[in-house]
């Protein structure tokens, strides 16, 4: 191929949006390679142009972390089941398989994650490249789960990063961002299949916060949701049970109704009136908590895990350590009424164990998350830049794929690692092939 030879895999570039439609870019180039072949043969080209590349997986991150000035690499094309190791519970995964797909993949083998978020829409690859987690004392975020990565690097060579081999990069390229290469195929260490007993119950926001780190700690995975201008929360406690155990699932009916029409169709129909009169928010918010969320059931843990999200939305989220949760929610609370915003959407609130990838927001630190919210039509920006000072002053870490205002010199005072990680960049990608906007602001350009 010569310089002047555009692949076949690439055409001109369209334009495109993230889920929470406040991203958009029209690359020079779309691509949406089925092979790593093709993968060598866009960044040979790139590298050629002077074209920088930028991989994207379901868009569901709400910053602009996947944006592509250049060539926009769509991984969607690169998944499946790649390989079994069956005697240690790993798989291997192209980088564009959907979470939704796992348990029809894993299932047969007997095989769970051991731990998921709540939403399954997102690539394998996207969601661990920015710290996707889920809830639990006891559990860490998905990107832990990674034991083997191969990566397209910047000169076009096929790099395998594993336990044996380039073991020193495997805390960086875990949760590497999309900073460092191509992420064509991961391995993922999982779990015996299980299943979860779910109880979602109404309580007392003081109750809850007062008892916090007792019911974080209680149960495996413990969640619960606030809504602001109420004394209200919806909590969420999981156990797990072994896979043979009995399933108790929601009837069909009933499912349908909680996770489609209440907490998707009415969670719109109260933004959309909460923007119509916006006076009126702290009423439905408080007939709200009267509905939402009070029911038990047991279940496979992807079922329970995740759940459907039709009502677009932008978020913030920031981890800080799990004993701040308590104070910082209170002053979060404070500082809404001070204002005198009107939030239809409710608060967050998770938790994870300490893991030790170098950008993880529970690096190094037993964490608590939080986690705001806005209808994707509401202006979000004074209310999270608001929040984000509340958090920043526990020291908190920003989601990499939510909306956050912070730039590398002060994400640096954060991560011990962060230097690291820079230094990962500047041997695996000095000339800033990868890069972005975002990128350069968060990690320096």
């Amino acid at each position: 191929m010569t310089i002047d030879t555009v692949p076949a895999v690439l055409h001109p570039g369209t334009t495109w949006k993230n889920w929470s439609r406040i991203e958009s870019v029209r690359p020079v180039f779309n691509a949406r390679p089925s092979s790593v072949g093709e993968v060598v043969e866009i960044v040979r080209f790139a590298r050629a142009r002077g074209l920088m590349v930028k991989t994207v997986g379901a868009g569901h991150s709400f910053t602009a972390i996947a944006a592509a000035p250049g060539i926009q690499l769509d991984v969607s094309a690169l998944d499946g089941l790649l390989d079994v190791d069956a005697a240690r519970g790993r798989v291997t995964l192209g980088a564009g398989t959907n979470l939704h797909q796992l348990p029809a993949i894993l299932g047969p083998l007997g095989l769970a994650l051991e731990n998921m978020g709540d939403i399954d829409r997102q690539t394998i690859a996207g969601a661990t490249s920015t710290g996707t987690h889920g809830t639990g004392a006891r559990f860490r975020g998905l990107a832990t789960q990674i034991v083997a990565i191969t990566l397209v690097t910047a000169d076009a060579a096929v790099l395998q990063i594993s336990e044996t081999e380039n073991a020193e990069l495997l805390p960086a390229a875990r949760l590497g961002l999309g900073a460092l290469g191509v992420l064509v195929d991961l391995t993922l260490q999982c779990v015996p299949a299980f299943l979860l007993d779910a109880v979602e119950r109404p309580a007392g926001l003081e109750e809850v916060l007062d008892g916090f780190d007792e019911r974080a700690t209680s149960v495996d995975h413990f969640e619960f949701y606030w809504w602001p201008h109420t004394d209200g929360v919806m909590t969420k406690s999981n156990s797990r049970l072994p896979g043979d155990a009995e399933r108790r699932p929601i009837g069909a009916l009933s499912g349908w109704f909680e996770d489609r029409v209440v907490s998707n169709t009415v969670l719109a129909m109260i933004c959309n009136i909460g923007r119509i009169a916006p006076a009126t928010t702290p009423a439905i918010n408080r007939f709200a908590t009267r509905v939402y969320g009070n029911r038990s059931y047991r279940d496979h843990s992807h079922e329970v895990f995740a759940s459907p999200r039709t009502t677009r939305f932008r978020e913030m989220e920031y981890a800080i350590p799990r004993q701040s949760v308590p104070d910082a929610l209170r002053d979060i609370r404070r500082l809404i009424d001070a204002r005198g915003w009107r939030i239809s959407f409710p608060v967050e609130v998770r938790v994870a164990a300490a893991d030790d990838n170098w950008l993880s927001t529970a690096q190094g630190r037993e964490t608590g998350y939080i986690a705001v919210h806005r209808y994707f039509r509401d202006d979000h920006d004074e209310y999270f830049r608001g929040v984000e000072q509340v958090l920043r002053a526990y020291r908190g870490r920003p989601h990499w794929g939510k909306i956050h205002y912070q730039d590398a010199a002060s994400l640096a005072e954060l991560y011990p690692h962060h230097g690291d990680f820079v230094a990962a960049r500047n041997r695996l990608d000095p000339e800033r092939r990868f890069t972005n906007p975002y990128l350069d602001r968060v990690l320096g350009a």
